[in-house]
């Protein structure tokens, strides 16, 4: 799976490095936040990266997760690790039943699994399933409640989801996924079964996306449909994915610190000169990197990842 050290470094490093950086930084919820959104930005470059499938409705799986999770824990009283395996089992199903949006593409697909995200929000919602899902209400995970313990889990999940674009970007599936994004007609020819290929991505997607929000509900521990099924969380990931560079291991990394370093130095205490800072950086990224700022890196004979 590992071809080279530099593959098992990164995967290793990275949630070590997040594991280790409360000791030197006193903001732990800042670097969980940091921790979903670069689990969330590789999930979308998994989807997006390998087979070109853009989606919008993205924050779906992620909430599915945290309620597929939370519920566990409200109903059936398992504990945290349990039920966090749970919700991610909860967005794959999701997955599979979203699946016929494949058939689609581009902007097509965008918009119709924004749509699916936002059906299944109306549903988690719906003030008549109170006594299922709380509605309106929100869940509260109290009993559970472990910043600590979920923060170590969330970097593994880091680490487990940063392993599966590293395998990607080096195996042949992630070069048959690349050939079906380029050109599913010559690679349906070839011999490459394109809808298997795509589901295989579909289902890694949905599945981090659920593990991740089931650690961010357990983080938490209290919260509202309107959080987790938040429209932004998606843009965000996909704007940290495209802005680091989509198709590389390195690039949502990149893009993740970058842009939400940027948010957190300007973004909350000023968000006008934020808006226009961000702004800026889309236009250059749009206009000079297309292929994000792992381009740079690659222009300057850099082996990127």
């Amino acid at each position: 799976m590992f071809r080279k050290p530099l593959d098992l470094g990164l995967v290793v490093l990275i949630p070590v490095l997040f594991a280790l950086a409360p000791l030197a930084y006193n903001n732990q919820l800042l670097l969980f936040n940091a921790m979903v959104f670069l689990a969330l930005a590789q999930g979308i470059n998994i989807i997006y990266g390998f087979t070109g499938y853009l989606p919008f409705g993205y924050v779906g799986f992620f909430g599915a997760g945290a309620y597929g999770a939370s519920l566990t824990v409200m109903f059936l009283h398992l504990p945290a690790p349990v039920a966090v395996l749970l919700g991610g089992l909860t967005a794959l199903a999701l997955g599979l039943v979203l699946s016929p949006l494949l058939r689609l593409s581009g902007v097509y697909f965008a918009i119709a699994s924004l749509a699916a995200s936002e059906a299944v929000y109306y549903v988690i919602a719906n003030p008549g399933l109170v006594n299922i899902t709380k509605g309106p209400y929100g869940v509260s995970l109290d009993r559970v409640y472990s910043p600590e313990f979920s923060y170590l889990v969330m970097a593994v999940i880091v680490g487990l989801v940063t392993a599966v674009v590293v395998y990607l970007k080096r195996s042949h599936l992630g070069l048959s996924l690349k050939a079906v994004r380029d050109d599913p007609l010559s690679s349906e020819t070839a011999g490459i079964d394109v809808k298997r290929q795509r589901m295989l991505a579909w289902s890694w997607s949905a599945l981090f996306a659920g593990l991740t929000g089931a650690v961010f509900a357990w983080q938490i521990s209290v919260f509202y449909p309107g959080t987790v099924f938040d429209p932004s969380i998606s843009i965000f990931a996909i704007v940290f994915t495209l802005f680091g560079g989509a198709g590389t291991v390195l690039g949502p990394i990149l893009g993740t610190v970058v842009l939400y370093g940027v948010y957190n130095l300007i973004g909350i205490t000023e968000p006008q000169y934020f808006q226009l800072i961000y702004g800026v950086l889309i236009m250059v990224l749009v206009l000079f990197l297309p292929e994000g700022i792992v381009s740079l890196l690659k222009r300057g004979g850099a082996n990127v990842l």
